[in-house]
């Protein structure tokens, strides 16, 4: 163990349909918006305060193509991932950051049918195909 640990849990809302992009050799990628709450007490002035947060969700392969057919916009989901950090340059040709969360397993807690969880591709690894992968009628 190298004694660091790059680990994301979170559970929330789509802001936005999952949007795919496929790529020439087969393979593609699923990004969506999520949204997640915080809601407080004020204690000076006694009023509720919520605060959202959103997060650049990442999803690869197969299971992106799960979370396509089966996930939309204000649908609720678990996910765990890692954080990874984009950089890129914008039209004017200055560095830009992005910092994505690149999900490895997933739950649908909402949506089109309760699915169980998922595990995705890992970079270092064969795609791993769970019980409901191997169902070419998935039930539900």
């Amino acid at each position: 163990m190298s004694g660091t640990l790059n680990k994301v849990m979170l559970i929330g809302h789509l802001g936005d349909d999952v949007k795919m992009h496929y790529f020439d050799g087969g393979g593609c990628v699923g990004r969506f918006p999520l949204a997640t709450n915080e809601s407080y007490t004020n204690k000076a002035t006694g009023e509720k305060v919520s605060q959202t947060e959103w997060h650049n969700i990442i999803v690869r392969n197969k299971a992106a193509e799960v979370c396509e057919k089966y996930i939309g916009k204000g649908d609720k989901i678990f996910i765990e991932g890692k954080l990874k950090t984009r950089k890129w340059q914008d039209q004017e040709g200055k560095d830009r950051y992005s910092t994505e969360i690149v999900v490895n397993e997933f739950t649908f807690l909402s949506g089109k049918g309760d699915v169980a969880s998922q595990k995705t591709e890992t970079p270092n690894s064969n795609h791993e195909v769970s019980d409901s992968e191997k169902e070419e009628d998935l039930p539900f």
